[in-house]
């Protein structure tokens, strides 16, 4: 997934994924337009930069394009806790301290998330095939 977005090709993406159908650079034009002033060429180019980053795929309609999201919002926000997380020097750590910053409500959706993946979660007597080592003795405090 392409890196983090800037402010206004997020806040473009934000109606493309609202409105979740193709859109025109008009029609984002006009509602960006009751919030501030844009120029269409503004937002023509973030349309055209989004796409260029593969964010948007476009086909065209007469004269214009019409922009569709290539995925959705909570796919670009996992895909940003992912490359967080994949830097830290200490996933478990990094891992206590974003949780230890949830809301009560985020913890509950974390719960919620982790009754619907669990399933597909190996028991941790398992061996994990790719290492050959239980998934009890790749614990943090085993230092693996």
């Amino acid at each position: 997934m392409p890196r983090q977005l800037g402010e206004l090709e997020d806040t473009v993406m934000t109606r493309v994924w609202q409105w979740n159908r193709p859109v025109t650079v008009r029609e984002v034009l006009e509602d960006l337009q009751q919030e501030r002033s844009i120029a269409y060429t503004t937002v023509m180019t973030v349309m055209d930069n989004l796409h260029q980053k593969g964010w948007v795929r476009r086909e065209v309609d007469g004269r214009a394009y019409r922009y569709t999201a290539v995925s959705t919002r909570a796919a670009y926000a996992a895909a940003l806790m992912n490359e967080a997380w994949s830097q830290s020097d200490n996933p478990a750590a990094a891992l206590v301290a974003f949780f230890g910053m949830m809301s009560v409500e985020q913890r509950e959706a974390l719960r919620d998330a982790i009754r619907v993946v669990a399933p597909t979660f190996p028991e941790p007597s398992e061996s994990r095939p790719d290492d050959g080592v239980a998934a009890d003795e790749a614990s943090p405090e085993s230092g693996r």
